[in-house]
């Protein structure tokens, strides 16, 4: 069974999200997942319209969120992750389909933001695991 994917990434910090794009389409490949497509978003705030498209498709099994939320001087960077979070659960409540939150942040800086490109590889891991729980 090969599980289809739908990326949908932040551009903002674009310097740290490519390399989780990157990470994440290594790590799909490895586990035997195909990357169907990929939509740009300006930002995290931005996901859940372009996550909402995948997950219309009868072509996705599931849509991978990534994106880097760094700290800033005022809290604006969890008001950020917890809406985009809340939105992207109701979309796979929704749909049916598994989304999942390979968001790093709020609350770090951007050197642990660089050191948490990793979260790209888990929310791919965590997409294909639960394509193939659900239908079992």
């Amino acid at each position: 069974m090969s599980i289809r994917l739908g990326f949908v990434v932040s551009e903002f910090n674009r310097d740290i999200t490519y390399q989780m794009e990157i990470l994440g389409r290594e790590h799909a490949l490895f586990l035997g997942a195909e990357v169907v497509g990929t939509i740009l978003v300006p930002g995290v705030y931005d996901m859940p319209l372009a996550v909402k498209k995948f997950l219309e498709r009868s072509d996705v099994d599931a849509v991978v969120t990534l994106g880097a939320v760094i700290e800033g001087a005022t809290e604006h960077d969890e008001v950020v992750v917890q809406h985009a979070a809340r939105k992207i659960t109701d979309l796979s409540l929704e749909y049916d389909k598994p989304v999942t939150l390979g968001i790093a942040g709020p609350g770090m800086t951007r050197l642990e933001a660089h050191e948490r490109v990793d979260y790209a590889k888990r929310a791919v891991e965590a997409a294909v695991k639960l394509v193939k729980r659900l239908k079992e």
